[in-house]
This record gives structure tokens, C-alpha cells and sequence, in this order.
């Protein structure tokens, strides 16, 4: 039980998130809905935020930028090999430019623990004219 704790703190069988979303292409101003799964590692864990970025990438100006993020704070636990759905909602602002070759975005979604390494998922999305 001791090695199994001190493997999660490192990484290694550690609780995992994975951002599911209806679709992948919006407009500048529509909602954005979908779902976080949550999949408990080798031991139970406990969940102290689930932060969510939306993150434009400019590749001419070599440039990433966070135009905005939603955190869920929490003190619930995840249990070894259980498996949590949580609702995701999110307004796309309506200033957005279109994605291009050279502009993409993503949500970026962090969960973080009391102890242990932070699980990270990466989604892109497009954003039409």
C-alpha cells in the first residue's frame, strides 16, 4: 500500500482526467458543453481543483495566451479504479478569431490533487467565421 501511494505521488498510477466534448467546431460566442471523466488510479485520491483554459496559439507571433479558464474547486475523493462524470460547461467570448493555420485553441484541463502529480489533458477545438 506504501509503494502504491509513493508510485501516484510521482505520477504512476495516479487518478486521470479526459475533457469529452459534444463537438469540435463553434463559433466565437456559442457554448461549449461536454464532460470531464475522471478514472481513480491504484489508490484513492483526493481532488482539490479541476482548472480548465481555453488557450489561443498564434504561430506567427510564436505566442500562447489564455483567454479564459474555469476552475471547480473540490474536497471530494476518488476511489482506486472508480470512474466520475462531471458536467462541463463553457461561453465562448464573442471576440474570437477564426482558427486558421497559423491561429489554433485548445482547452487545456488540469486536475489537481492534494498530493500527488497533476493530471493534464489537452483538446483542440476550431473556431469558424
Amino acid at each position: 500500500m506504501i509503494l502504491r501511494k509513493y508510485m501516484s505521488l510521482l505520477g504512476i498510477g495516479s487518478a486521470k482526467i479526459d475533457l469529452i466534448l459534444e463537438k469540435d467546431t463553434y463559433k466565437a460566442g456559442n457554448p461549449v458543453h461536454g464532460y470531464f471523466i475522471i478514472k481513480g488510479g491504484t489508490i484513492e485520491q483526493q481532488i482539490k481543483r479541476i482548472d480548465c483554459d481555453l488557450v489561443m496559439t498564434d504561430t506567427t507571433e510564436g505566442a500562447e495566451m489564455v483567454i479564459d479558464t474555469t476552475t471547480m474547486l473540490s474536497t471530494s475523493k476518488i476511489h482506486s479504479e472508480e470512474t466520475n462524470i462531471i458536467p462541463f460547461a463553457f461561453q465562448l467570448p464573442d471576440f474570437l478569431e477564426a482558427s486558421t493555420e497559423e491561429i489554433s485553441y485548445r482547452f487545456t484541463t488540469r486536475l489537481t490533487f492534494n498530493e500527488g502529480v497533476k493530471s493534464i489533458d489537452q483538446d483542440v477545438i476550431q473556431i469558424v467565421g
